[in-house]
């Protein structure tokens, strides 16, 4: 009996000897798995934080967010009014005065254009001095400056990688809209501005004002968007657009002629952009247009001989043709005014101006879109606002209605390779309606 239990005690050894060493061949199995549970993830480096951003495991304080590891703590904040990079660099252990730090970038980044609002990370080390070893100043959310304090003063310029996606974009301006709400309530907020002012100062300037967008009016926009750790920060490249007013519908192309020409093109080829931009401001909304009114200061009714855009005082005004200035100092009711004779047939006039650009001297050639002034309120005026007068063989017009000499044409060599996109581009606004 004994010895039958004797050899049974040996036989359940056996098997369990064997289950042990069948654990530690096969880590799926058993309490050797645990020791995944002890692996310690590598450090990220100051290189990963700049490039990706802070981890998500931060602690909020007192003047920003803040991350630890075990080789250094990193504090993210935004630039305070009147603050400077070596203030900023003080506060943690590190005294370096300006001139040395603006001697250590001057080729690189002027640290006096340091931003208020602007967000930077500083890096301090974990040891019982607790100092700055790197401050990082992001100038966008593309683009940063590295200050590099680990051995000498190393400054460097870098920029996060960008991923593009392709978006189509349509909306429908409602009573009392515009376009800017109806893209804010598909879009990011700065992404809709952004795409808002391209449209409306760069792809449509010549062909319509979007001061008199109305509601039904339509658009379908097909554009590439930038991308940054997953962030929308911006838009690349417009491929096409398609906007509808007053019932006519009116398309743009994305076309590159040659390296140093790009324009956008309607369906048969017709260049968009014209020898006269539509509004001499970039975006603003016309008070007083051209025709019968009540003199705001006069109470008598007479003609308004151009057209008024209400704007803040200091608004860039541009010229919205190439020509030669004329005139350029205070003139009468006018206040101080800039003249551009573009040609026998063209002039155009721009009033009650704060300020005038440099260039924009008597006898200074300007090229359409040139700043030539700034909105203000001189002259007879009873606010800020530009007064903008066109004229016609030297008599005053609506520019509003005139039939405005066109940009030159598609080149007959660029037919086929520009029809080849827009077929493309049709495509895609045409699938995306349907």
């Amino acid at each position: 009996m004994k010895k039958n239990l004797f050899t049974i005690i040996v036989l359940i050894l056996i098997i369990l000897g064997s289950c042990i060493k069948t654990n530690k061949d096969n880590p799926q199995e058993g309490i050797i798995v645990k020791e995944k549970d002890t692996d310690i993830m590598p450090t990220l480096t100051i290189n990963e934080i700049i490039e990706n951003g802070i981890p998500n495991d931060t602690s909020e304080i007192e003047y920003g967010i803040r991350y630890e590891n075990e080789e250094y703590s990193v504090i993210k904040d935004m630039i305070k009014p009147g603050e400077a990079i070596s203030n900023i660099l003080e506060n943690y252990n590190l005294h370096i005065n300006s001139y040395k730090l603006d001697q250590a970038s001057k080729d690189i980044f002027d640290v006096r254009r340091m931003q208020e609002g602007k967000e930077y990370m500083v890096f301090c080390s974990k040891d019982s001095n607790n100092i700055a070893i790197c401050f990082v100043y992001h100038q966008s959310k593309k683009k940063y400056i590295v200050f590099d304090f680990r051995d000498s003063i190393n400054v460097y310029k870098g920029e996060k990688k960008i991923t593009r996606k392709n978006i189509t974009v349509s909306g429908t301006i409602e009573k009392g809209g515009s376009l800017w709400r109806c893209l804010d309530r598909k879009l990011e907020s700065e992404t809709a501005g952004k795409l808002v002012d391209v449209l409306a100062n760069r792809i449509y300037a010549w062909t319509f004002d979007f001061t008199h967008i109305q509601p039904n009016d339509s658009f379908i926009v097909y554009f590439e968007e930038e991308y940054v750790n997953g962030e929308s920060i911006d838009i690349g490249k417009i491929y096409a657009a398609s906007f509808t007013h007053k019932g006519k519908t009116t398309n743009a192309f994305r076309f590159q002629e040659q390296e140093n020409s790009l324009d956008y093109f309607d369906e048969k080829g017709n260049n968009l952009r014209s020898a006269f931009l539509v509004s001499p401001l970039s975006f603003s909304r016309v008070s007083s247009s051209f025709g019968k009114r009540k003199h705001p200061i006069s109470g008598k009714w007479k003609n308004h001989n151009g057209t008024d855009y209400a704007a803040k005082t200091g608004t860039p005004v541009m010229t919205t043709a190439s020509g030669t200035v004329t005139h350029s100092s205070s003139k009468g009711g006018y206040g101080n005014c800039v003249i551009v004779k573009h040609s026998e047939k063209f002039s155009t006039l721009y009033a009650h101006l704060s300020k005038f650009e440099s260039g924009a001297r008597k006898g200074s050639y300007v090229k359409q879109g040139d700043i030539i002034g700034y909105v203000g309120s001189t002259g007879y005026s009873t606010g800020p606002h530009l007064h903008y007068e066109f004229f016609l063989y030297g008599k005053q017009v609506d520019h509003l209605k005139q039939d405005l000499p066109p940009s030159l044409p598609l080149k007959k060599e660029n037919t086929e390779a520009f029809e080849k996109i827009r077929d493309e581009y049709i495509k895609v606004l045409d699938n995306f309606v349907k």
